[in-house]
């Protein structure tokens, strides 16, 4: 008897667990609008992450297609503006000298040939001397041979002094000659040489000209200045501002990116929605041993002159052909407060499921997606950080 009493006990034992086992489990299986986002089963991934959006929700997110996008592969970097140096002149005068007037002023545009300073040189005096002298001695051989010729045939001149006359002429004349040729060379044109021949006076002015047609972008041409060919600062410089350097400078891990002829962009500060573009015109052969950067140098068209040497520029090298990659709009992508990336994908556009994403690249508003997502896949393209703060406190409806 005691044995049936202590089955029975626990049959009834048995039938009440069942019970409440059976509504432990509907209460697991409970709508889930109604409860927080289920767990992924794999808690590795976010991808189980799921949340129910009423109409009022739907209405705060963008979802659109995965598609891709053309991403250019580009290096960054930070450099300088600067003159091209082969189109920037130093206008040293071709005799020594001191400066006796200066002509113009920096920043000034100037023409190929135009006057830049005068100089006082002690050659070009010499050689003005020289011209006076040679044509006074031709003028009075000249008289001379003109005279002999005159009393040629007569008794006054025999042949042999009138052939001497004759020789001295031709020997002045060749003198006269090269000494038109010494002044011409300090830039005297005929005109002033033949006035100063008939006044007989020297221009001691020794005007310099600019060799090409530019802006003055630098002057040390004060009055008084001693100056000499090639030493010393140059009493200008003239440059074609047309054309800029821009040099950047780049990590040296990064050198075997670069050829020349890649096409570079620019933005200063000064002119923000501006882009310059020009193309790498060298690599520099050596790098920078505390830095360990190497710089590029390439060139731009600035025809109206607004980079201005010195100005901090930001680059971007387009080093190989555009990639076409899967993307995604930037509002599309969170970043977590753990650090993760994620997006939200959608089958039916009610319910949205958490993943976590690998970025890439991001160009025009555009994220590069590496790993989460698949062509064609329904996102949420804007709204992505509303669902994930609906993760962290759910809106109650």
């Amino acid at each position: 008897m005691r044995v049936r009493t202590a089955i029975a006990r626990n049959i009834r034992v048995v039938l009440i667990a069942v019970p409440l086992l059976a509504a432990g489990c509907s209460s697991a299986n409970g709508d889930p609008a109604a409860n927080a986002p289920a767990a992924a089963a794999d808690p590795n991934k976010a991808s189980e992450t799921t949340l129910d959006l009423t109409a009022s929700q739907l209405a705060a997110v963008k979802i659109e297609p995965v598609g891709t996008y053309m991403f250019p592969v580009e290096n960054e970097s930070v450099g300088s503006i600067d003159f091209d140096e082969d189109l920037s002149v130093q206008v040293f005068p071709p005799y020594q000298g001191t400066i006796i007037e200066a002509l113009a002023e920096i920043g000034n545009d100037v023409k190929k040939d135009q006057p830049l300073y005068t100089i006082k040189s002690p050659d070009l005096i010499q050689a003005e001397s020289t011209l006076i002298g040679a044509a006074a001695t031709f003028e009075l051989n000249n008289k001379e041979l003109s005279r002999a010729k005159n009393l040629n045939g007569t008794n006054g001149v025999s042949v042999r002094e009138l052939e001497q006359a004759t020789s001295d002429e031709q020997t002045a004349e060749g003198a006269l000659k090269a000494a038109r040729d010494a002044v011409r060379v300090f830039g005297k044109t005929d005109d002033e040489i033949d006035q100063m021949i008939s006044s007989r006076k020297i221009d001691p002015a020794l005007v310099v000209h600019s060799p090409i047609s530019g802006r003055i972008t630098a002057r040390n041409a004060q009055p008084g200045f001693l100056v000499q060919p090639g030493a010393g600062t140059a009493p200008y410089s003239v440059a074609d501002v047309s054309i800029k350097w821009m040099l950047a400078s780049i990590v040296e891990a990064d050198i075997p990116h670069f050829r020349l002829g890649q096409p570079v962009e620019a933005r200063v500060m000064a002119f923000p929605s501006r882009v310059f573009r020009g193309r790498v015109s060298k690599i520099y052969a050596t790098a920078d041993s505390n830095t360990h950067r190497v710089t590029i140098r390439s060139e731009i068209s600035d025809p109206s002159d607004e980079l201005l040497p010195g100005m901090l520029a930001n680059f971007v090298i387009r080093v190989q052909s555009p990639v076409e990659a899967i993307a995604i709009p930037e509002n599309g992508v969170v970043r977590e407060g753990d650090g993760t990336m994620t997006a939200w994908v959608t089958t039916d556009r009610h319910r949205f499921t958490q993943r976590i994403i690998k970025p890439g690249m991001r160009r025009d508003g555009r994220v590069q997606i590496l790993e989460g997502l698949q062509r064609g896949e329904l996102a949420v393209s804007d709204g992505a950080v509303f669902l994930s703060n609906m993760l962290a406190a759910p809106p109650s409806e």
